[in-house]
């Protein structure tokens, strides 16, 4: 527990600016057309004009309060009616109800929005944070990869347990893809890699799962399930991980992994 890292991160973690400006990209027209209602006092009348130009520029505007189309966010109007926001966007009346709900109306006639373009970049840079749990993921695999080859170790990323007909046969309704494998004369192993830098319920989860199907891979000869994980979150779930030694003979984090490469390599 000691050796457990606070943070996986390197600096492309936290935005990938690449995706953000793509997202933006796709809807700087309409967002240039809308920054037309900037500084207008009477903003119905602006509105008006732009929604009798193009209608379609108002299918954006989920994006000002920091949500998209796709996500079919709800609220209660002043009626008590369950509504979807973007059903707002059909009629002025409706975009009108939407800009003066949110605040947005006065936002726009104080003019505290200079361009909307760069303000959906800022928008979309903090939606982008709720995809760093993938990423983490991401940089994790690609941590143990630049390990494995440094080490001249041979191996192959996200193999379907069904390529081995015994282990598929084992694990049952499991079935599994493995973030690694490596193969040697001996032995095949199948690898398992992960990186919590915060509590929760999902490592819980995780335990479980691997001291359930560790055991059913480790009796067939000739395979062995290997588990990396690493990341202070661990503190938050130490039984679990316990538990989980006891039913996993190989459990490394990246302090202790040279144990197994060198056992690879002899």
């Amino acid at each position: 527990m000691s050796q457990l890292k606070e943070t996986n991160a390197t600096l492309n973690f936290y935005c990938d600016f690449k995706k953000i400006a793509k997202n933006v990209d796709d809807i700087a027209i309409s967002l240039n057309m809308l920054n037309f209602l900037i500084g207008k006092t009477d903003l119905r009348a602006a509105v008006e004009a732009l929604w009798n130009r193009d209608k379609k520029v108002f299918d954006v505007m989920d994006i000002l309060i920091a949500t998209r189309k796709k996500d079919n966010k709800m609220f209660f109007d002043e009626a008590g009616r369950f509504r979807k926001v973007h059903s707002l966007f059909q009629t002025v009346d409706g975009i009108m109800e939407f800009l003066d709900g949110t605040g947005l109306a006065d936002v726009f006639r104080n003019q505290e929005i200079k361009d909307l373009v760069d303000y959906v970049f800022g928008v979309e840079t903090g939606l982008d944070t709720n995809a760093r749990k993938n990423r983490s993921g991401e940089i994790t695999e690609s941590l143990v990869a630049k390990i494995f080859t440094t080490a001249g170790i041979a191996y192959r990323q996200q193999v379907s347990s069904n390529e081995f007909p015994l282990v598929a046969t084992a694990l049952g309704a499991d079935q599994k893809v493995f973030d690694f494998v490596i193969s040697t004369e001996d032995k095949t192993y199948l690898i398992e890699v992960n990186f919590y830098s915060g509590g929760g319920s999902k490592l819980n989860e995780v335990a479980r799962s691997y001291t359930d199907i560790a055991p059913k891979i480790n009796a067939i000869d000739g395979f062995e399930f290997i588990w990396i994980t690493d990341g202070i979150g661990w503190n938050s779930a130490k039984n679990k991980l316990q538990e989980a030694f006891a039913a996993i003979p190989s459990v490394y984090n990246f302090t202790t992994l040279n144990e197994f490469i060198n056992q690879i390599i002899q």
